[in-house]
């Protein structure tokens, strides 16, 4: 196996290990309620909880993005239950209103976003496309995205982010599903939602970051900007809104120059001075060299970077924490994944690209590897084609 195979291998196994290690604990936006659900801080694969301390679920748009079904303007069907997450809509709905978001999942589980990720891999090397960058690429990502997310019982998830969700509210009026048609399709939404006055914040969201990491993944051997083209392009049709694409540049840079080598800590810096966050990531870093790497008062410390630079969703913050703990952890790809999930917040997303940078620089834990159960169901395939 090249270099550059092991490290794509790697990533993608780092991008699993993120997303799986944090899932339990998605959206704990108070770090104590994670001790208290779990009996001390998270130190490897488990199931969630039934209940989740601070699930707002019961307020999301069930219509398209956002959280009530006024947020996009006139009231549309229910996208919820009738074209994704079919058998999902009554643990929307429901009165209790602590629901964990990923109900139904189990201990080594991905997320929605990541199985995503994966099929999207998947479609680019069985598409054995010279070049990710092209149309037909995009197309044939959709089309086969388009049959994942309506195909009742195709996962075992409960929740999907507003993208998904604003994508199928637009998709169910025509229902496209050849890839020409649904790329057609996504391409005329794109060019609405990108020139709008009024861009959907709920977009600008570090969930955009999962399914464009394929195409930076096998574009490896290919020049910077053929492999960020190829990212930018697909994430304005799952994501269009006019920040992200800068975000997304910002991060497969990086991840492209690792995958050839480069530093992940020089790469860190690299983003976060772009990210103007380079001065509070330097003095946090310098509080927690005070204390004993993996003790709970370094761990503390890294909470509070995580919280003051961005513990929600949105892009430039989440993307500031990730880059945060990658220099950090820029020789501890577990380490990273794990000091990810125990700050809480959105870890999920932030996880996944987190482990997909540090595992393109280093090696995921082995003994993590077999406990992965999608990861274990496609990327020995995806490798394999990729021969």
């Amino acid at each position: 196996m090249t270099q550059v195979r092991r490290s794509v291998s790697s990533a993608l196994w780092g991008m699993c290990a993120g997303d799986s290690m944090s899932m339990p604990v998605h959206w704990y936006y108070d770090v104590d309620d994670i001790r208290r659900d779990f009996g001390g801080w998270i130190a490897g694969f488990t199931s969630p909880r039934d209940r989740h301390p601070s699930s707002i679920l019961s307020l999301s748009n069930t219509a398209g993005s956002g959280r009530t079904t006024w947020s996009s303007g006139a009231k549309r069907p229910d996208v919820v239950g009738n074209v994704i997450l079919h058998d999902k809509l009554d643990l929307w709905k429901t009165s209790k209103g602590s629901v964990h978001y990923h109900q139904g999942l189990q201990s080594g589980d991905n997320t929605l976003n990541v199985l995503c990720s994966l099929r999207v891999a998947r479609s680019l090397v069985g598409g054995h496309f010279g070049d990710v960058s092209q149309p037909d690429a995009r197309a044939a990502v959709l089309s086969d995205y388009v049959h994942f997310l309506t195909m009742p019982g195709s996962h075992r998830d409960t929740y999907a982010e507003s993208s998904h969700r604003s994508f199928f509210s637009s998709w169910q009026d025509s229902r496209p599903t050849s890839p020409r048609q649904v790329l057609a399709f996504a391409e005329k939404c794109s060019r609405q939602k990108l020139s709008s006055s009024f861009p959907d914040s709920q977009l600008d969201a570090i969930g955009c970051l999962p399914m464009i990491l394929p195409f930076i993944l096998l574009s490896a051997s290919a020049n910077e900007e053929q492999a960020v083209s190829a990212a930018v392009e697909f994430v304005k049709l799952t994501h269009p809104h006019p920040k992200v694409p800068e975000y997304v540049s910002i991060y497969g840079r990086a991840l492209h120059a690792v995958l050839g080598g480069a530093s992940v800590r020089q790469q860190a810096e690299r983003a976060l001075k772009r990210l103007d966050a380079w001065e509070d990531c330097q003095s946090y870093g310098r509080k927690a060299a005070r204390f004993p790497r993996g003790s709970d008062e370094q761990l503390k410390v890294h909470q509070s970077a995580v919280n003051y630079l961005g513990l929600a969703c949105y892009t430039k913050g989440a993307l500031s924490s990730l880059f945060y703990l990658a220099h950090e952890f820029h020789d501890d790809v577990g380490g990273g994944i794990l000091t990810n999930t125990n700050c809480g917040g959105e870890n999920c997303n932030r996880g996944a690209a987190l482990g997909a940078l540090l595992g393109a620089g280093g090696a995921v834990p082995p003994e993590w590897r077999d406990q992965l159960r999608d990861a274990q169901e496609f990327i020995p395939d995806i490798l394999k084609d990729m021969e």
